[in-house]
């Protein structure tokens, strides 16, 4: 009899043990992933690694346009500098002697005067004509010319009236006299021509 109780005993034990492995692989199985599942966690880390990618490609898109917009703007900007730069060293080129032309105006007004009260048969007359015409030459060559005036219409623009006079035979608004020589350089006036007018 207690033989047949130890039996018994062994046969709940194995009873019990066998209970148990059976929840356990049922646990397991619950707890264990399929291969769908599986895949399907692939699939979806895959798509969102894509959305990411796409994501940093609009970014980085966008910023390559601002860099590029930047970019012209700063090649716009620079060349209009380069235009500039280039026109007015072309402008102080052109007009490099104006202020040199100015200053020796006055100097030409003296040796002009000079002549004017000068024997014309002295060596000093000759002497001084040479010096003027040289200086006069020199100008020349670097654009500085006399403003024509006597006989000529009245122009605002190069000739400056200090008197108005009536001259028989003689048209209003025409330049009758010549007080002081004007000059311009190429295009610039230096100095405007003083002038008598006609009334």
């Amino acid at each position: 009899m207690a033989e047949t109780n130890k039996e018994q005993k062994l046969n709940d034990e194995c009873l019990n043990d066998a209970d148990v492995e059976s929840v356990t692989d049922k646990n397991e199985s619950e707890n264990k992933p399929t291969k769908s599942s599986v895949f399907k966690k692939k699939e979806n880390h895959e798509a969102q690694k894509i959305k990411d990618l796409e994501t940093d490609i609009l970014n980085l898109n966008e910023k390559l346009a601002v860099a590029k917009n930047e970019y012209f703007k700063a090649y716009a900007d620079s060349e209009n500098t380069k235009k500039r730069l280039q026109q007015d060293f072309e402008t102080r080129k052109k007009y490099m002697i104006q202020d040199f032309a100015i200053d020796i105006l006055p100097a030409i007004d003296n040796l002009e005067r000079a002549l004017a009260n000068a024997d014309k048969e002295s060596s000093i007359y000759v002497g001084v004509e040479m010096v003027l015409q040289q200086i006069q030459n020199a100008l020349k060559k670097e654009g500085v010319e006399e403003i024509a005036a006597l006989g000529l219409p009245f122009d605002p623009n190069f000739h400056h009236a200090i008197i108005t006079e009536a001259k028989d035979g003689v048209e209003p608004n025409m330049v009758i006299e010549v007080l002081q020589k004007g000059y311009k350089l190429k295009d610039r006036i230096l100095r405007a021509t003083l002038v008598k007018v006609s009334e």
